[in-house]
């Protein structure tokens, strides 16, 4: 065919063009990289109520550990670049990396030489005035066994802190004492940082617990939910209602006195009049819907069948409370 003969391609319509310009505006978005960074900084009441509550029983944590009555105040929720965070703590300071489970990640929980000063000064007899001197050394076998006592009321205090609105716990794995190793967040990642002021006597230290927010993503929602003020609050008229509906609910109570075992060959031999003899058990087992309740033994009362209940039977299965509402 001679190429001069085929006709060249018509226009594109006005249509096809629109179409095309529609397609064009569904790829090309706009992104705006600040957009994380503003909803991270929008108020946590969930951290509010959190830090309230670690407030009060680091306090009494303390003054079960030293003996000294404290005074404790947490200062609001910040939010900062990782690399910010770092540069604005005061020298020297001690690091402790650990878990936050169950989610995936590391946090920090920072720990002042002053407050370690004073812990020693009151374990040890002191009236919680005397600073010993920790800068150009290293921390002494004694203060590193404080900081560990001290570091484990932290982790205890805050997971029951939590309890209640998500259960996340605090897990040690190791210590450092210089920024340059401590790596649980890239520079320019954000995170939650909150300090706890801790006095004793007339010296005063902080405790901070950094945390990551890549690492608590996963409990946006949790953080963010106004409604957890609320959920924690336990209503006892509820409480009390439920527990009396749930004790007023009937059950079929079961327990079986015999199996005996036959073979189809010996089932289909019986005739009327034939007897299926019962091995009794010294003891029954009394279960609701398969669940063991009580142990009891058979016999008779007033004339009647009975089962006289010699213990209660706790059983290890869950199935029938669901075994994911279990803790």
């Amino acid at each position: 065919m001679d190429p001069t003969s085929v006709d060249p391609s018509p226009a594109a319509s006005p249509a096809d063009e629109a179409v095309v310009e529609r397609m064009a505006d569904a790829v090309v978005r706009e992104y705006d990289l600040a957009a994380q960074e503003r909803l991270l900084r929008r108020p946590m009441p969930t951290l509010d109520i959190v830090n309230e509550r670690m407030q009060r029983h680091l306090r009494t944590s303390i003054f079960q550990f030293a003996r000294r009555s404290p005074e404790v105040a947490i200062g609001p929720v910040t939010v900062q670049r990782f690399s910010e965070f770092l540069a604005v703590l005061p020298a020297p300071v001690h690091f402790s990396v650990v878990a936050m489970r169950p989610l995936r990640g590391s946090g920090l929980v920072v720990c002042e030489a002053p407050l370690i000063s004073a812990l020693v000064d009151a374990l040890y007899g002191g009236a919680g005035t005397l600073q010993a001197c920790i800068e150009g050394r290293d921390f002494s076998p004694a203060e590193q066994r404080v900081i560990q006592r001290l570091l484990g009321l932290v982790c205890t205090d805050y997971a029951r802190s939590w309890k209640g609105i998500y259960p996340l716990e605090l897990e040690f794995q190791r210590s450092e004492t210089h920024p340059r190793f401590v790596n649980v967040a890239a520079p320019s990642d954000l995170v939650i940082v909150t300090t706890m002021q801790i006095v004793i006597g007339s010296m005063q230290g902080a405790v901070r617990i950094c945390k990551p927010y890549a690492v608590l993503d996963p409990v946006r929602d949790v953080l963010y939910g106004a409604q957890q003020a609320d959920a924690i609050a336990e209503d006892r008229r509820w409480v009390t209602q439920l527990t009396r509906e749930i004790q007023s609910a009937e059950v079929t109570l079961t327990a079986e006195l015999a199996r005996p075992e036959l073979t189809v060959g010996q089932l289909l031999a019986m005739k009327p009049g034939d007897f299926i003899p019962l091995d009794r058990a010294s003891r029954l087992v009394a279960a609701v819907d398969g669940t063991p309740v009580f142990a009891c033994h058979y016999g008779t009362h007033n004339s009647h069948y009975a089962l006289r209940i010699d213990e209660c039977v706790r059983s290890d299965s869950t199935h029938w409370i669901g075994g994911s509402h279990v803790h």
